[in-house]
């Protein structure tokens, strides 16, 4: 059976929520607003930037705000990052075995970009699928569903690797196996989002078992 590899980019592929939160922090700091320990976990973390604008800011530009954040986002991030541990080898793998790949993100178009030059993958992960571009972004599956009809493969061939409760709520919401990566919240709080099974990284020895046993049984 064909094996989907459904990656979030953010905290999944490489570890950016600590540039993210400086960004936010600055942004909330120049408009007035408080940014305490752990905003950012709890009301930001994986939602659309327009989303948090609107709810956060509902008098001001929230587009013109998204801009600024993501500009100052990417220049903090620069041209080079370290990719999550082990991904390189998962990408070898499944570039060997013929699975299909693709990135799903509620990030930018532009700031994917970004990302996946500065870790080396941007030709070897070509199809990435913008919550922004979607019907509607995560929390909603529309992107896992987008990305699985692109790549022509059911819920039952696919994998998704999330690192937040949105994105882990769209993952199962489109009915694939929902695995979180340990970037920044614990296994239980990943679990509370619909994480099936939970890893630190992609050198997680517990990783081979999960792709070889795939299709999983429900509910595990």
């Amino acid at each position: 059976m064909t094996l989907a590899l459904l990656f979030d980019l953010d905290g999944t592929l490489l570890h950016t929520d600590p540039l993210h939160e400086a960004v936010f922090a600055e942004l909330y700091q120049q408009h007035g607003r408080d940014f305490d320990e752990g905003f950012y976990l709890r009301e930001i973390h994986g939602r659309q930037n327009l989303d948090i604008f609107a709810e956060h800011f509902p008098g001001e530009d929230g587009q013109a705000m998204s801009d600024a954040k993501e500009a100052a986002f990417r220049k903090r991030l620069g041209t080079s990052a370290e990719p999550m541990p082990g991904l390189l080898a998962l990408i070898n793998r499944a570039e060997a075995a013929g699975w299909p790949m693709a990135v799903v993100t509620n990030a930018p178009r532009d700031n994917a970009a970004a990302m996946l030059n500065a870790i080396g993958l941007s030709d070897r992960l070509p199809l990435r699928i913008i919550g922004d571009e979607c019907v509607r972004g995560k929390p909603d599956p529309a992107p896992y569903i987008a990305a699985m009809n692109r790549l022509g493969v059911s819920p039952d061939q696919s994998i998704a690797f999330e690192d937040s409760p949105a994105g882990l709520r769209a993952a199962r919401a489109s009915g694939v196996f929902a695995v979180g990566i340990r970037s920044s919240l614990s296994d239980a709080a990943l679990r509370d989002a619909g994480a099936q099974i939970t890893i630190a990284d992609f050198t997680d020895p517990i990783l081979p078992e999960i792709l070889a046993r795939h299709p999983p049984i429900q509910g595990t």
